[in-house]
């Protein structure tokens, strides 16, 4: 990525164009409220259901506002684990342009299976973030295809920030949102947000403890990088870069690491009581709050649930 980025920092006025222009391009999700994990955790909790979104996740936001964007092509590429590259094989749809996806090798084929619904290009490649750049660099290339970041692109951080503008819009006085952190585009996009609140809110974030480069990052005070990270939150496998962290080092309170037991046992319990199908990706905020439940009593808290798309013939709990 160019040095020149940095002078790319999205803005709060672009979070609020943002969901002006891909307003009829996506749903304006529910906050839904739960008495039991109110009761267990000690707060009040305000779970905002991307799981509802197109393509069943939170990424549709920051796809179709970067593909909005694109001018002079009709051809769009991408890599992701799986729910960036529907969401953007979605936006080509609706908007008449190709779109390519690099996926590595171990993503789920549930994902794989969306992105081709959506008319998207799948290519294959190593498990490894480095990998993922180099296939898509070569396709570049080849095609003249322009490339659209998962996360590390102002106008995905724009669109991902909507999630947070429609939280504060419905709950004004949130103390706190979290969010589950992977490449960073939500929390950055939730930083932003959170500078229209009526009242001050803090971000917080949310990864597995096998895959907590961002926690590590927050606490060293620079950007730590995990190649190829082993977690089931399969969409927290990437890492932070230069405008995402930006506003993880500037505008997030603190990030919490959650096990791999605790995110299975958080995301059935999500599924057993709120009679919703989220993915584990999701499970690692209401499991960093029950783990902190000290540092959240009495307050009102938003939780991101960024999406639903799991293989519902191999979920975490049978596999054992």
């Amino acid at each position: 990525m160019s040095a020149s980025i940095g002078l790319q920092l999205p803005t709060i006025n672009d979070v609020q164009r943002a969901h002006a222009d891909i307003r009829t391009m996506i749903h304006r999700t529910p906050i839904l409220q739960s008495r039991y994990f109110d009761q267990l955790c000690g707060c009040e909790l305000y779970f905002k259901c991307e799981n509802f979104q197109k393509t069943g996740s939170f990424k549709a936001r920051g796809a179709c506002n970067a593909a909005l964007k694109v001018a002079d092509t009709k051809q769009i590429i991408t890599h992701s684990s799986g729910n960036h590259g529907a969401a953007l094989a979605f936006a080509a749809q609706r908007l008449g342009f190709q779109a390519t996806v690099v996926m590595p090798t171990n993503a789920s084929e549930v994902k794989k299976a969306a992105v081709k619904s959506y008319g998207g290009i799948v290519v294959e490649c190593e498990p490894s973030n480095q990998a993922r750049q180099q296939r898509c660099d070569e396709l570049i290339a080849t095609s003249g295809a322009v490339f659209i970041p998962p996360y590390n692109h102002s106008n995905i951080i724009a669109g991902q920030g909507t999630c947070a503008l429609e939280m504060l819009e419905s709950v004004p006085t949130l103390d706190v949102i979290v969010t589950p952190v992977g490449g960073g585009g939500l929390i950055s996009g939730t930083v932003l947000a959170a500078q229209e609140a009526s009242s001050p809110t803090v971000v917080v974030g949310a990864v597995p403890t096998q895959a907590n480069d961002a926690a590590r990052s927050l606490e060293a005070g620079n950007i730590i990088c995990d190649d190829s990270p082993d977690t089931i939150a399969d969409g927290l496998k990437v890492s932070l870069a230069d405008l995402t962290w930006h506003f993880v080092s500037t505008g997030v309170s603190t990030i919490h690491s959650v096990s791999e037991a605790d995110i299975e046992h958080t995301m059935k319990m999500i599924w057993q009581r709120m009679k919703i199908i989220i993915e584990p990706s999701c499970a690692v905020t209401l499991a960093a709050v029950q783990q902190n439940a000290h540092l959240y009593a009495g307050k009102k808290v938003g939780l991101i649930l960024t999406g639903g798309n799991v293989n519902l013939d191999s979920l975490p709990w049978t596999s054992h």
